[in-house]
């Protein structure tokens, strides 16, 4: 079925040359548009409350500010072809809501990126946490960078913390400020719920950021974004190789594996180095591209 385009409003400018009859031209309408507010919205099936006017404004804040950033929303949609089924898997498999996978959006942009205060990859894991939740973290290993082993350790945290607070937004909240600093201000302020907290300006929008992430791949067409599932990077099909022992060498490895080291390190970004020493009783699967 061929995908619905928006439609093209066009300004008429009459032309007069001095030299010839005058005609209309066509120009399209580039004027920035008004987008109606959902009604409703929810995170993890918590209602978001809407009747408070300070809560609909900062939604319409982040949903103007993510919508208008087209050339980074395209990008987030073309790569969540590649990254969100993933996600999706571990989310639903260790019972977390799915809505959780616009905080990793939020956390990277669904990059391996590093911040300035050094938390690393699609979940954003400072070296003691990520330790904490049994990442390795050395020179030649990161699991920071490892897509599956990061998200499972993002889902440790998570239910930790609800268990801690009873609900998911308040779940969200410590992503981004740690659960100390959410608890204190919950204590201090006497409030447990978020939208009733006043928080630093950071943890007051991060939850408005994963909601407008949601509205807008939600209702994509609304926003005036348009892709189509062969716009969207795709995962390519990967074989694992399991490896216990040294790699004193991953270029040769690679080659002898029917593939690059530029290949290598693009779908196992969590090896940092150009070797690989092996850890006792410890297996890695490393993934090369079928051919």
């Amino acid at each position: 079925m061929d995908q619905k385009q928006p439609e093209i409003i066009y300004q008429e400018v009459i032309v007069s040359p001095e030299s010839g009859e005058e005609f209309v031209m066509k120009i399209p309408d580039t004027r920035a548009k008004l987008f109606d507010m959902p009604e409703a919205i929810t995170f993890a099936d918590e209602p978001v409350p809407l009747d408070l006017d300070d809560v609909k404004e900062r939604l319409e804040r982040e949903i103007y500010v993510n919508a208008y950033w087209q050339s980074n929303m395209i990008l987030l949609m073309k790569r969540a072809g590649r990254y969100m089924p993933t996600i999706e898997k571990i989310l639903h498999a260790n019972g977390v809501p799915e809505d959780f996978k616009y905080l990793a959006m939020a956390e990277s942009g669904l990059m391996n990126v590093t911040s300035p205060a050094g938390a690393k990859g699609f979940w954003q894991f400072m070296p003691a946490t990520a330790k904490e939740y049994n990442l390795e973290v050395t020179n030649e290993v990161d699991e920071r960078y490892h897509l599956e082993k990061a998200t499972i350790a993002a889902c440790q945290y998570l239910k930790k913390a609800f268990a801690r607070y009873g609900n998911w937004t308040s779940v969200a909240a410590s992503y981004n400020m740690g659960m100390g600093g959410l608890s204190k201000r919950k204590s201090e302020q006497r409030q447990h719920n978020y939208y009733d907290l006043l928080l630093n300006d950071e943890t007051s929008r991060y939850v408005f950021r994963l909601l407008a992430f949601k509205e807008i791949f939600e209702n994509a067409e609304k926003y005036g974004f348009n892709l189509s599932p062969e716009d969207k990077y795709a995962m390519p099909r990967l074989r694992e190789v399991a490896v216990s022992g040294d790699i004193t060498n991953l270029a040769e490895w690679a080659i002898k594996h029917n593939t690059n080291y530029k290949m290598l390190k693009l779908y196992n970004p969590w090896l940092r180095s150009d070797k690989l020493k092996g850890s006792k009783g410890k297996v890695y699967e490393i993934k090369i591209p079928m051919k």
